[in-house]
């Protein structure tokens, strides 16, 4: 089960409830009020794999060239 905190301790202890938020999945926040908040880490869209190409300005003959140039000599 999730723990509750009250307003004045997620203020005190931002950065670790950040951390407990993102090893359990989620905080929650307790308001003097009763209104309850959830902080949960925002979930990536992207694979981890996935990285920026570079753009070495290169046509495509130039890479088909180099691919050939390559598959001679091996």
């Amino acid at each position: 089960m999730t723990a509750v905190y009250t307003y004045t301790e997620a203020r005190q202890k931002l950065a670790s409830l950040l951390d407990k938020a993102a090893s359990e999945g989620e905080v929650r926040i307790k308001r003097r009020d009763g209104q309850v908040f959830v902080i949960r880490p925002e979930r990536t869209t992207s694979s981890p794999p996935d990285v920026k190409g570079i753009d070495l300005n290169l046509s495509v003959d130039e890479i088909l060239q180099f691919i050939a140039e390559s598959r001679r000599y091996a």
